[in-house]
Order: C-alpha cells, then structure tokens, then sequence
C-alpha cells in the first residue's frame, strides 16, 4: 500500500503526546516513593479514574487492532468477546469476588493465593502470570510496529524500541499512579482518535442501512447462525459461546487477571472498588461501535475491491490486523492523521503499561519478596519495582519478534488466556465460595488444568487427533460430518479453555475431599461465609454497585436481541 506522508501537524501532535507521557512520569516519580505509592497508586483514586484506567488496560493490541481484524474473519460475533464474554463477569467480580479482594489489603492475585491457600501455589501462579504478561507485552509491541511499518513506512525495530523505552520510562518513574493517568488521556484518545473512522466508514458505506445490504447473514448476527457451527465464520455454537467465552475463558480474563483487577485495587474505599468493574461495564459494551463497526466497513469495502487486504490463492484475507490502519489512511486528511496514530499509539501503551505495571508488582511481591529476599525493606522493593520494569520491558521486546512469526494474533492470545486464567478461575471460585478447597487440592488442580489447556493447544496445533475427535473435544459430534474441515483454531481455544477449567475444578474438589482444609479463623475475610458482608444501609440505592449490575445487565440484554 502507498505510505502515508505525515505533515508538521501530525508530527507536533505526535511528538507532543510522547513528550506528555514521559513528563508525567517524571513529574509523579515524587508521589511513588513508597510501595503503596509506586506499587497500588496510593489507595485513593475516585471511581472514574478506577474504571476508566480498568477499561483502558484492556484496551490494547488486542481490543483496537486484533479485534477490528478480528470482525474482518468472524463478523458481528466478534461482538461476543465485549458482551457476553465480558460483561457478566465484570459484574460478577465487582458483586463477589471485590469485597475479598480489596478488604485482605492484598497487592496481587497471587497475594490473595498465598493468604488462601500456601507459598507454592503463590508462587505457581506469580510465575505463570508473569510469563503471560511478558508474552502480552511483546504483543502489544509487535501490533504498534506492524502498523506504523504499514502505513507509514517506518523501520519495523525502530518503532518498537522507540515504544519501549517511553513506556519503561514512564512506568519506571511514576509506577502504577502514573499508568493509571496516562490510561486515563489514553482512553479518550482512542475514543475521540478513533471512533471518527468508523462514522466515516458509515458515511462511505451508505449508512447503517447500506453497511449491513448485501453481508452475509453469519456476518451480521450474534445468535441467529450459532445453532450450526457450519452457519458461522468462527465454525462455533451458542453453547460454546456461553460455556467457552462467556463462562470459562470470561470469568477467568475479568475475575483474576491481575493486569485488569489492579486498577481496582487503587480505590480510596471498598465501595469504590466494587463499582469500578460496574461501571466500566458500560464502558465496554460501547466499544463494538468503534471496533466492529470499522470491522464490518473494511470487511465491505474489501469485498468491493475498494481497500487493499491482502488474500492469499484460496481467497482468503491474510493480513486483516492492517484493516484499521487501512481505513485511518483512507479516511482522514492531512493534520488529523497524526491524531489517529496518536490514538493507535495511546491504545498500545495502554495495554503494554498494564502489562508492565501489573508483571512489576506480582514479579517484585510474590516473587522476588517471598523467595528471594524475604526482609526487604520498603525503598528496596520501590528500587527492584523500577528496575524490573526495565527487565520486563527488555524481555517484551524478544517476545515481539517470536510474535512476529504467528499469522494468527488473535488465535494466540486466546490460547494464552486458556493456559492461565481459565484454570486459575475454578481455583478461585472453589477457594473464595467453598471453605473445604484446600491448598494441596488447589495447587494440584491448578497445575492439571494448565497442563490439560496447553496439552490441548499442542494436539490441536500438531494435529495429534484424527479430525473426528476435534469434534468430540468440541461438543459437537453431529458436527463431524464437516470432516476434514476442522473447527476453527477460535472455537478450539474456547474447548481448550473450558477443558482447562473442568479438569482443575474436578480435580481440586477431589483432592480437597482427602486433605486437611484450613480452619475457620485462618479463612476469617477470605471465604464466603466467613467474611462480613458490605454495609450498604447508609449507601443511596443510586450509588449501590447492584442497582448498576441491573442496569448493566439490561442493557446487556437488550443489545443481544436487537443484534440477533
């Protein structure tokens, strides 16, 4: 494709973003100098700054890019990894599992695990999440390089250690206060940055109407093509959708995903922290008007030969993670193309600077801390905090080139989360609801489920089964008529992760049932049952966090039908 030329504008806007950034983290170095500072914010953000930097951490390769392509491939479904593979359990986490997160005054998940449970299954998920968050990171690094390398004719590397050394710089200086701020200029840079190219795109298309004239049904529903997995381009059924994503893959992203739960953490009070995943609820559900909408336009456009993706000899799209940068080049002029990068650019910095923060602060609390200098003071974990996320951030980079050589960004992500948080939610969800889990059944289970997960991922990608059992694996033997076309690597992620979670969940109970638990007063804020609930009777029922779940949920609701 032809190489955008920036003018003076572009570059001013650009330069003057990066140039923010750094100087905010150089300004809030003064306020991170303990380790409630640089490693949770203080404890003191307000309910806005908590939910708009819970969504913006998300808000990444994978949101912006991965997804836009991602409705290139799959379509309208594409819309389930915002709703019901979000929503529900945003609201979930905000209802039950806050009050025992935030009240045991914990710095990580894995902090909660070691309180739970034991130092080995600590220790087992700190290791696990610090992997995943590296791998994210290179992610993210991999997408940004790829888009200014595309459509503006950069050098590949330069980009990416260009990104890298702002983050660090920031992340480094300022710790977690200073990554919730700039998520927070982040998140209403991609909104105003990007959400231009899908009315755009709109316009150009003929309108709401003209979008969806003449796409497929099974590009344009949610439900209506899920009953057959040969109906739809993610080759899925509604109860996979429901059980895979919206149960397995969903809970465990939303409920125990550190990067994410974090920024909760940082509320002045347990009020707050409820609501934070609530409210950024709604946050969510809008941005399929950005990602899928822009999806579907350059999924039409494309198809009318009027933007250039690539296809390979079979007909089929090859690099549909360039469909946004696309359609940024086709829509904007001179001047406020420099505003769309900006905005590309805040959304990968978002999502590497939660990566980074989050890796920083389970690799210097329940790593460093617990195994390796046990009596460190508060200045020196501070210290170790900083130069970690140099280390991280330097080990991101080598991740960015092994991404580099996946053609399917997206698949792999899934596959990531079906490793790690899949198993790790029916940990979580025995631990906090069942007080008979005990920490031998906890730490076993969890490492059979990761196992089965990435054992899976291995037999899938190596084709270790005949085609038939990918159908059996998959719930869906009636399906195995459509051999040799096996499920999509989409759908096998979702098995993959409900199959993770199975395995942990069942394990651990039976485990559980032959080893001594903890007793009562160990458990005493860590279990339900055992840890008091929120006193809300002085709350106004408009600040409740239930009155926003109804809320939130109805809206939920009405989205899903109307989109059908």
């Amino acid at each position: 494709m032809e190489v955008i030329h920036l003018s003076l504008l572009d570059w001013v806007i650009i330069i003057l973003y990066f140039g923010f950034v750094i100087g905010l983290g150089w300004y809030l170095k003064k306020f991170a100098d303990t380790k409630e500072d640089f490693f949770l914010a203080g404890r003191r953000n307000s309910i806005w700054v908590c939910s708009i930097a819970f969504v913006s951490a998300n808000l990444g390769a994978l949101e912006i890019l991965g997804w836009t392509g991602g409705t290139v491939k799959y379509g309208m479904f594409v819309s389930h990894f915002y709703w019901i593979g979000a929503i529900p359990a945003m609201i979930f986490l905000g209802l039950y599992m806050m009050p025992f997160y935030y009240s045991s005054r914990i710095h990580s998940i894995p902090g909660y695990l070691l309180l739970r449970f034991d130092e080995k299954t600590r220790l087992l998920n700190a290791v696990s999440f610090a992997v995943m968050t590296v791998l994210m990171s290179g992610i993210n690094l991999y997408l940004m390089a790829l888009v200014f390398h595309t459509i503006l004719g950069w050098n590949w590397d330069l980009c990416m250690w260009v990104s890298a050394a702002a983050v660090a710089s920031y992340i480094a200086l300022g710790g977690l206060l200073s990554a919730i701020l700039t998520e927070t200029l982040q998140f209403f840079l991609i909104w105003f940055g990007l959400f231009l190219v899908s009315i755009l795109g709109i316009i150009d298309v003929g309108g709401f109407g003209g979008l969806f004239e003449g796409l497929p049904e099974r590009m344009t529903s949610l439900w209506a093509t899920a009953g057959n997995p040969g109906n739809n381009p993610m080759g899925v059924t509604w109860y996979g959708i429901a059980i895979g994503l919206g149960f397995v893959l969903s809970f465990g992203y939303w409920t125990t995903d550190f990067l994410i739960v974090q920024r909760a953490f940082t509320a002045k009070n347990l009020q707050t922290a409820r609501l934070t995943p609530i409210v950024a609820s709604f946050f969510k559900m809008a941005l399929p008007f950005i990602v899928v909408v822009a999806g579907l336009v350059a999924y039409k456009l494309t198809a009318a030969g009027n933007l250039a993706l690539e296809r390979d000899a079979a007909g089929n799209i090859t690099n549909a993670d360039s469909a946004l940068p696309l359609l940024i080049a086709r829509y904007y002029p001179s001047g406020l193309v420099g505003l769309g990068i900006t905005a590309l650019l805040a959304g990968f910095m978002a999502g590497q600077a939660g990566n980074t923060s989050a890796f920083n602060t389970v690799f210097t609390y329940d790593i460093y801390k617990a195994a390796i200098k046990k009596d460190a003071t508060d200045s020196h974990l501070v210290f170790v905090g900083r130069l970690i996320t140099i280390v991280g951030i330097l080990l991101s980079v080598v991740t960015a080139y092994v991404a580099k050589s996946f053609p399917t960004i997206m698949d792999y992500i899934q596959a990531i989360f079906s490793w790690v948080n899949a198993p790790l939610f029916a940990t979580m969800l025995l631990g906090m609801f069942w007080k008979r889990t005990t920490s031998a059944g906890a730490f076993w289970g969890l490492i059979a489920g990761m196992l089965a997960s990435f054992s899976l991922f291995l037999a899938f990608k190596f084709k270790w089964f005949s085609c038939e059992w990918y159908y059996y694996l998959t719930f869906m033997p009636s399906s195995k008529a459509l051999c040799p076309q096996v499920p999509s690597d989409m759908t096998l992620n979702l098995w993959q992760a409900a199959w993770a979670w199975i395995v942990c969940f069942i394990l651990t109970i039976v485990i559980s049932l032959f080893t001594k638990p903890k007793s009562d007063e160990e458990l005493q804020g860590l279990v339900k049952g055992l840890t008091p609930d929120p006193d809300l009777e002085k709350v106004p029922l408009y600040k409740r966090p239930l009155t926003w779940a109804v809320v939130s949920l109805a809206v939920l609701i009405f989205l899903n039908i109307y989109f059908w």
